[in-house]
């Protein structure tokens, strides 16, 4: 499987950059989120390297047939009408599995939005667990991760931290009228 995905990639033309994920337990977040094209990318460039994190999607995507295959691709249900109660339903998660990873889009939302949410930092924190800054770049066909990045504790230096470094990278979304790293406020 991990050759098909591989090849599936090279087919369409794009380029894995940096280096998977080694730790047993870590959190990805990944920028820009515009599209579900997004998680579809993401789940192949995870499987062409063996790999299957959990992605959470709001509940109200399962309904029959999709729901069938978004678990078979790994996505997991979640109830987004208490955010705190989802730190908690993917800390779960983190304490019931020895190998555990979750990527997770700050934006929480494909629509444009000012602000990054924090619940990954939340869950990276209390698990005690890196955060790999992973992307998408749609103009250059890229996708890959960045560094592995340990949370100080202080989140306004983090979150600062992680902004800048996107900033940097400036990857170019689906739809780019979806998503500016300039308006987003942390």
């Amino acid at each position: 499987m991990k050759r098909f995905n591989a090849r599936i990639l090279k087919l369409f033309g794009w380029t894995v950059v940096g280096d998977f994920p080694t730790d047993k337990k870590y959190v990805v977040i990944s920028l820009p989120h515009t599209s579900m094209w997004d998680f579809v990318w993401g789940k192949i460039t995870f499987a062409s390297a063996g790999e299957r994190p959990v992605v959470f999607i709001k509940k109200e995507m399962f309904f029959f047939p999709l729901g069938l295959l978004l678990k078979a691709l790994g996505a997991r249900p979640i109830n987004r009408s208490h955010s705190a109660g989802m730190v908690e339903q993917v800390l779960e998660y983190f304490n019931k599995n020895e190998r555990f990873s979750v990527c997770i889009t700050p934006e929480g939302t494909r629509k444009r939005t000012n602000k990054l949410k924090r619940g990954f930092y939340f869950i990276a924190k209390q698990a005690n667990v890196p955060v790999y800054l992973g992307f998408l770049s749609y103009k250059d066909k890229t996708v890959g991760f960045g560094e592995r990045y340990m949370l100080s504790g202080d989140i306004e230096k983090d979150m600062a931290y992680i902004h800048e470094y996107y900033v940097k990278l400036n990857p170019a979304a689906k739809h780019p009228e979806n998503f500016s790293l300039d308006s987003i406020r942390l």
